[in-house]
């Protein structure tokens, strides 16, 4: 995916996250819809990726 984040797998709407050397970050939203920017933080902070990235 991005930065040596993948997505090991999906169910639905959740994904989780899987990159060497760190733990699973699992997280749900639809395709459709679009991610605030309070999830984007909490995304940012699990993962490390910055909004840009994503």
């Amino acid at each position: 995916m991005f930065i040596g984040w993948r997505i090991k797998r999906q169910r639905g709407s959740h994904r989780i996250l899987g990159k060497v050397g760190c733990p699973d970050y699992t997280f749900a939203f639809h395709e459709r819809e679009e991610i605030g920017p309070r999830m984007l933080a909490r995304i940012s902070k699990h993962t490390g990726l910055v909004p840009t990235d994503l």
